[in-house]
């Protein structure tokens, strides 16, 4: 472990961070409202915290190892979410621990909040509030590798630790920084066209770029109370779903299709066919409860409706045009329990992921085969990739954590006083990254204890971190020498 460069590149960090206050510094001038004195605070708390860790140890310049990844990764994570909170205490009527809860819902992309009256917020607020979605949508981590280069350090350690997916060890070009910015320039052109779409649709150019923001890093926050249900437009709610899909199937695949110019290879991955069928089937059966229910009579109105919960919901992003918890029959539980699906690997979607079901699946199957076949040698593919048992075994362990850590924080918030459909679905709601859940979260999170909240910002950094990074901190065996 070593401790002196861990503290150089999270002072490094955190001042690199703190530069990403300018364009809501900006925003207020623009707009000239009440939110830069809180910005400029902020900023200077952020940078003399940076200057402070980074001084003490500029001259050590060694190579990263894996520990020191992991440790860096979770703690910047962690400093980040407390920093990242201070403009929401300097400028809006919060506690620590709601300030702290929209933070980390920011930077997570899950779009829980605690704030309501979103109309009536200064611009300068609302833009911080997109921005740090859109940051954290590939993962601050990842995104800094591009950097790190020039600052001679290291970045394998941290990719390996930050990136989702049992996948993760593969990269898009040969050397890493290389692939960050790769990832970087597809999650930025993605950014400015949707920013476009929506502006031509009929957003304001300030509306337009906070969504493009939030939409594609499948995040959810918005620039108003009722959501993208404040314009009642089924274009700009196409256009949302458009790039929602494509913030939720892997980079890998838009860095391969654009690269080679065929679309074809967006098909020829397994689990963005898998994520697309699973999305049709939860969109067929949306669509025929309301209709049989008579939430909606005309077909058209309830595939507009069904279509864009469904995706938005299974995205982790939650985005609303409709109220579908207080839809019929055992449709709020079936479109919330889809976030546990997730989207693809290697996407800026959050939830179990699904080739992580499609592991579970195939090795089920094999299972089942070698009891018809016992003397019978069956692999386990993704595709024409084989699976290697350490993957294999990652992906049960990661399995049980995930579950484990699903029941044990939803009898934690429980213990806080919440009913039981709040608490379960809260938890559900920010491990899976959704954001709305059921009953006393349904909306906002405003209610919430503060120790709810404390709890329920843990499940959101936890799941960010995919439970791995953030646990092995938690095992004696990582702090040995």
């Amino acid at each position: 472990m070593q401790l002196s460069v861990t503290q150089r590149i999270l002072g490094l960090l955190l001042i690199s961070f703190s530069l990403t206050l300018l364009p809501p510094m900006g925003v207020s001038l623009l707009y000239q409202d009440n939110g830069l004195g809180a910005f400029v605070k902020a900023f200077l708390v952020m940078f003399c915290v940076g200057m402070a860790l980074w001084f003490p140890a500029r001259e050590a310049k060694k190579e990263l190892h894996l520990h020191d990844g992991f440790l860096i990764t979770a703690v910047f994570w962690t400093v980040l979410s407390i920093v990242g909170a201070l403009p929401f205490l300097f400028v809006l009527d919060l506690s620590i621990a709601q300030a702290v809860f929209e933070a980390v819902s920011g930077f997570t992309t899950t779009g829980a909040t605690v704030i309501t009256n979103l109309d009536n917020l200064p611009e300068s607020i609302l833009y911080y509030r997109q921005q740090l979605q859109w940051l954290g949508g590939l993962g601050v981590i990842v995104l800094a590798v591009a950097v790190l280069p020039m600052l001679g350090i290291g970045g394998m350690q941290l990719y390996r630790a930050e990136t989702p997916g049992p996948m993760r060890d593969e990269k898009l070009t040969p050397r890493l920084g290389n692939t960050a910015k790769a990832l970087l320039y597809i999650y930025i052109v993605l950014t400015v066209a949707c920013t476009f779409a929506y502006w031509v649709a009929g957003m304001s150019l300030f509306d337009a770029i906070g969504h493009s923001y939030s939409t594609v890093a499948t995040g959810g926050f918005s620039t108003h109370d009722a959501s993208l249900g404040y314009y009642n437009s089924p274009v700009i709610e196409i256009i949302a779903m458009i790039f929602i899909i494509l913030g939720s199937l892997n980079f890998t695949v838009h860095f391969v299709a654009w690269h080679k110019l065929d679309i074809r290879h967006y098909w020829q991955d397994i689990q963005g066919r898998v994520f697309i069928y699973i999305v049709l089937a939860l969109i067929a059966i949306t669509v025929v409860v309301l209709m049989w229910k008579g939430v909606y009579t005309h077909f058209w109105t309830a595939l507009r409706y069904a279509s864009f919960e469904v995706i938005s919901i299974i995205s982790s992003t939650g985005y609303a045009i409709d109220d579908f918890s207080s839809w019929p029959l055992f449709l709020p539980v079936l479109i919330l329990g889809s976030g546990f699906i997730g989207g693809c690997v290697g996407s800026t979607a959050g939830g179990f992921r699904v080739v992580r079901f499609i592991l579970l699946y195939k090795q089920a199957a094999r299972e089942i085969m070698r009891l018809i076949h016992p003397n019978a040698v069956i692999a386990v593919k993704i595709g024409q990739q084989k699976v290697s048992d350490s993957v294999a075994q990652a992906v049960w362990g990661f399995s049980f954590l995930y579950m484990a850590s699903y029941v044990f924080l939803s009898l934690l918030f429980l213990a806080t006083g919440v009913d039981y459909i709040t608490a379960f679905s809260g938890v559900a709601a920010t491990l899976n990254m959704t954001g709305p859940g059921l009953g006393g979260v349904a909306g906002t999170y405003k209610d919430i204890s503060d120790a709810g909240l404390w709890i329920l910002s843990f499940a959101m950094l936890l799941a960010r971190l995919e439970i791995f990074t953030l646990l092995v901190l938690l095992t004696p065996a990582f702090w040995r020498r």
